[in-house]
Parts: C-alpha cells; sequence; structure tokens
C-alpha cells in the first residue's frame, strides 16, 4: 500500500497519558496518519482497548505525579507484550535516562521518545512502530540490515544529518557511523 507520494495510513494508536495537554498534543502529531486515536489515562483497562485494529501504544512511562521510576510504564509494556507480543509500542517520559531507555527496550519496546518531543520526530517515530506491528502480524520478519539502515536513516533525519549527533544518539562513534552509513549506501 502507499506508492509514491503517498503515505499509508495506520489503524488505531492507543496514547496513555496522564497529561491532557500531552495527550492532545500527541493526537494533533498523529492525526492523518492514524485512523483512530484513542486517549487513556492509565494503563488500568488495557485488555478492553487493545485489539486487532490498534498499530501502536504511545505510552507514558509515569502515571503518578512525581513519579519518575518509570516502573508504571515498564509494568504496562509487560502486560501489553503478553497481550499483543507482535503490538508495537513506544515510550514516553519527560524523565528519560539511558539506562531507563535500555531496560525498556529490553523489555520490548519498539522505541523510547523525550517529551517535549518534536512532530516530525514523534510521527516518524510511530510511524516506524506501526510499521513494525503490521509486520509482525503478517508474519514477515525484518531483518537485521534492514532494521538496522532505518534505524541509521531516523537518526540521521531526527538530527538533520548532523552525523555526530546521530552517531550519539545510535551509541555509536562517528566512524562505526560512517562504515555502517558505507555498509547500507546511505550518502553522508
Amino acid at each position: 500500500m502507499g506508492g509514491l507520494g503517498c503515505k499509508q495510513m495506520f489503524g488505531k494508536a492507543l496514547i496513555i497519558e496522564d497529561d491532557r495537554d500531552v495527550q492532545r498534543a500527541a493526537r494533533v502529531a498523529l492525526t492523518g496518519h492514524f485512523a483512530a486515536i484513542e486517549l487513556a489515562e492509565s494503563a488500568a483497562r488495557l485488555d478492553q482497548w487493545l485489539d486487532a485494529e490498534t498499530d501502536l501504544v504511545l505510552l507514558d512511562m509515569n502515571f503518578a505525579f512525581g513519579q519518575h521510576s518509570g516502573r508504571d510504564g515498564l509494568n504496562a509494556l509487560a502486560r501489553i507484550r503478553v497481550i499483543d507480543p507482535a503490538l508495537s509500542v513506544v515510550l514516553m517520559t519527560a524523565y528519560g535516562s539511558v539506562a531507563l531507555a535500555v531496560e525498556a527496550l529490553k523489555q520490548g519496546a519498539a522505541d523510547f521518545v523525550l517529551k517535549p518531543w518534536r512532530n516530525d520526530e514523534l510521527v516518524t517515530t510511530a510511524r516506524a512502530a506501526a510499521e513494525c506491528t503490521r509486520a509482525a502480524r503478517a508474519g514477515r520478519s525484518l531483518d537485521l540490515d534492514a532494521l538496522e539502515r532505518r534505524a541509521i536513516e531516523q537518526a540521521l533525519q531526527q538530527h538533520r544529518g548532523n552525523i555526530s549527533s546521530a552517531a550519539e544518539a545510535l551509541g555509536l562513534s562517528r566512524p562505526a557511523l560512517y562504515r555502517r552509513m558505507a555498509k547500507h549506501g546511505l550518502q553522508s
């Protein structure tokens, strides 16, 4: 689906966030990319919200005022993975740390975004995650090289071609990023 110049419309995005302003901002950013966007203030009724039409969950890491550990989000992520292992979850927090991001990715998160975000970066991340959901549900496996290329392309786009910033975001040295770009035929 989606030819030259056409953007694929995804199914439902579920935004689980306790701050209504953040909910609205995410909804505005994702409108036009998802057929439906549902909002929830907590993960209490996940089993009722998640269905075959859900292509993405955008999940806050903390649901209680003053809470910064990320435990709420990690617990909800674990529940989502049990309900639908193919469903991509993008975690978000204003209190990000490298350790928390690594833990989230180890537990199956598709990606991790920091608030406040730039709308184009949120859309790119959300669309990539929804594509992974669709691929997993279709039984297609994404090979490691394709995932690596996509991650490099996204990092370069998010950092407007700045190699140093993209390399840092990917956890690579500049020379390592240049080698991987050459491997995938990406120009600097």
